[in-house]
């Protein structure tokens, strides 16, 4: 089987989701369980692969599918519980005393609040927040959604601790022939990671600046009832203030303390600088658009206000709100104090941070807590969970707390527990079989023909056929990883070798082609399918995947062709080399 059809039936799977999912708009209860088959049927006919290995492929991704559940089920039940102690109606009142213009809410909560839970926790912890709060505050659960994807771009990289870069990066080198390479030119594998780290932190600060103004602009044109861009863009220098405000620490933590903490210093500093900036109305436009969708000759509204708001719920389409309901029980509210209402998501944030401190042993107290299947039926596939470590189990503790904190009834959290119950079950079901398709791509490289995996093909075919604009298209070999498996780590596992090969092949910095992996990876999560369903499942909206994916597909390309060109001009334009390796 030559290389041209091995990567053609390897996409079919991945293009038959796409065109159900966003051509026929069909909801991901029906576009992943066919998807699932399909890529099974074409890893047992096309590649071989063992109905054995199937089966094992699939039970492992049953392990990761419960992991995500968990944290779905975990962020909306602390929100429900917020809900129902009255918490999330003093957060909105705030935010609202804050800066009541939805684009300054857009830039606080979900690009920097959004991003320290990406910093602290990753794989797909900061939709699973962000959207359900968003909705709390008055958005559309469809635009929650979409924004939650947005945020899961800049930060990713160096999310959860620096994970994609120290595990993914790292666990997909061959870390002991590269070492030895490195030691005979008297360098070291660490210093070849700082330099990826450097690469990636540069990349992402320039490309990442502009994302909380494509956000605004996004929010403005899709879900704004004047659909107008110019209304998002017009608070761009404030989004910019808040893209400057993380980018800059960002790329200094990732340049003199390593990959760990940048998108945590970044978001610390950017919320510190831009809350402040929000009080005090410092580069928010002085006139805006209330969003009546009344509008003059000159397109503006007809109600001019300081600040930009949507329609008026009764007038959002049916398919903008999910059965995340945050209608409140006035007899449930009760007075709470802003900082009281707020701590429970600051306690999450902030044992986040604990538990993934490397240099601290909680996090190796709660790993220890481990179920695992090693060799599932015989293969060399193994599937575990550590459930006391997931985002997961942290949200069910704080929920725990936050019930005393709140003083809240028994009647009201069990409510809380129903409406979260009710919602995840949609989710499962979708889960069971994106997930599970996931493994079976990235375990078909074991296979009786001897051939590579499906992902692995894919790649090759493309680099085949590119040539010296490789850099302009690695990204893309990162983001189709992250679209296939839902996570940067995981892309970063299965293609830093693969890039390396071909950076070496024709004769260019490898680090920077590694790099560029890694970043393509980070972008590719704003198309993640199953981050999609995860992040759709916390606020009740199941069955609007596509439309999802069709305008997180814009700022995905954005990010792409940015960073392949610069890319493009770091290695061509700039000469970038490796120093220690020798370079081009």
């Amino acid at each position: 089987m030559n290389l041209s059809l091995q990567a053609s039936l390897a996409a079919a799977p991945i293009l038959m989701a796409a065109i159900m999912l966003v051509g026929f708009r069909m909801p991901a209860r029906i576009a992943m369980p066919a998807t699932y088959f399909a890529a099974a049927l074409i890893a047992f006919f096309a590649w071989k692969v063992s109905l054995t290995t199937i089966a094992a492929a699939t039970i492992q991704g049953l392990f990761i599918t419960f992991n995500i559940l968990f944290i779905i089920f975990g962020a909306m039940l602390l929100l429900n519980t917020l809900k129902h102690s009255g918490a999330v109606d003093v957060i909105r009142t705030g935010f609202s005393k804050l800066n009541d213009d939805r684009r300054v809410q857009v830039v606080i909560v979900v690009w920097l609040f959004g991003a320290f839970i990406e910093g602290a926790a990753g794989f797909g912890t900061p939709a699973a927040v962000t959207a359900p709060l968003l909705v709390a505050l008055g958005f559309p659960a469809l635009s929650a959604v979409m924004l939650g994807m947005m945020v899961q771009s800049t930060p990713v990289t160096f999310g959860a601790a620096g994970t994609p870069i120290l595990i993914g990066v790292q666990g997909g080198l061959d870390k002991e022939a590269l070492g030895v390479e490195l030691e005979a030119v008297g360098s070291s594998f660490a210093e070849f990671l700082q330099l990826v780290t450097s690469n990636v932190a540069v990349l992402h600060a320039v490309v990442g600046t502009f994302m909380p103004l494509i956000m605004v602009m996004m929010m403005t044109r899709f879900f704004g009832a004047n659909k107008s861009w110019m209304e998002g863009f017009a608070i761009a220098p404030f989004a910019l203030l808040g893209g400057v405000a993380f980018t800059v620490p960002y790329l200094l933590t990732g340049l003199f303390l390593g990959p760990e903490f940048p998108s945590l210093i970044g978001a610390l500093t950017g919320l510190a600088i831009v809350t402040l900036a929000a009080k005090h109305n410092f580069l928010t436009p002085k006139t805006a658009w209330r969003d009546s969708g009344e509008t003059t000759d000159t397109g503006a509204s007809s109600n001019p206000a300081t600040h930009w708001d949507f329609a008026p719920r009764e007038t959002w389409p049916a398919h903008w709100s999910g059965k995340l309901v945050m209608d409140f029980d006035v007899k449930a509210q009760r007075k709470l104090s802003y900082a009281r209402a707020w701590a429970p998501y600051l306690l999450v944030a902030g044992l986040l941070v604990l538990t993934r401190i490397r240099q601290l042993p909680v996090g190796s107290w709660l790993q220890s807590v481990e179920l695992k299947w090693v060799n599932i039926l015989g293969t060399d596939i193994s599937g575990s969970t550590q459930p006391l470590y997931l985002p997961g189990a942290i949200f069910c503790a704080v929920v725990v707390i936050t019930a005393f904190l709140h003083h809240m009834k028994w009647t009201q959290v069990r409510a809380a527990v129903s409406d979260s119950t009710k919602i995840l079950l949609g989710a499962g079901f979708v889960l069971i079989f994106t997930v599970p398709m996931v493994r079976i791509y990235i375990n078909s490289g074991a296979n009786d023909l001897g051939i590579e995996s499906m992902p692995i093909a894919m790649a090759d075919w493309v680099a085949v056929n590119v040539g010296d604009v490789w850099p302009f298209f690695a990204p893309v070999i990162g983001a189709l990883g992250a679209f296939i498996a839902g996570s940067n780590t995981v892309s970063n596992l299965m293609f830093s070798q693969f890039q390396f090969g071909v950076a070496e092949s024709i004769g260019v910095s490898a680090a920077m082609i590694v790099s560029l992996q890694a970043v393509g990876a980070a972008a590719g999560n704003m198309i993640a399918i199953h981050n999609v369903v995860a992040a759709s499942a916390t606020v009740g909206l199941l069955g609007q995947e596509g439309v999802t994916l069709r305008r997180t597909i814009i700022p995905t390309l954005y990010y792409l062709a940015f960073v392949g060109v610069l890319g493009l001009v770091a290695i061509y334009g700039l000469s970038v080399t490796d120093p220690f390796m020798g370079g081009p």
